[in-house]
């Protein structure tokens, strides 16, 4: 089995939402300036559905490709703010009023942006859309 980077496996999960339409999907490399993980992976669903769909799609994806599961995962009562901690990976999947509100890309400014076409390029080979 394929070593599965940090970088990759948030490359891989970008995509994974990408396929579920999620909207302004964000990578953000947090290793030099955060513990808490390597990188972030920010993600809005159009309504409170589509963001339980698309935690739900991460969950699987990445526990039938990878066999790895959360070590922990968080949401709002409301549902709108959902949280999968992967540990080196942390999924943030929020409804788009939450995303506005919270701001989480200003908060870590200082992080490095993953590129749209780096992560779909490492991640290719997981697109339902790309084979």
């Amino acid at each position: 089995m394929e070593e599965l980077s940090s970088h990759k496996l948030a490359c891989i999960i970008a995509q994974f939402l990408d396929d579920k339409l999620a909207k302004d999907i964000t990578i953000l490399n947090i290793s030099n300036v955060s513990s808490l993980a390597d990188y972030f992976v920010i993600a809005t669903g159009d309504s409170t559905p589509h963001v339980k769909a698309l935690m739900e799609t991460v969950k699987d994806k990445v526990k039938t490709k990878f066999s790895r599961l959360p070590l922990r995962q968080e949401n709002d009562l409301k549902n709108r703010w959902n949280l999968i901690d992967y540990g080196d990976v942390v999924v943030h999947i929020l409804h788009k009023e939450e995303r506005e509100a919270y701001a989480i890309e200003k908060f870590w400014s200082h992080a490095y942006s993953v590129l749209e076409d780096e992560w779909r390029e490492v991640a290719k080979d997981y697109s339902e859309y790309n084979k």
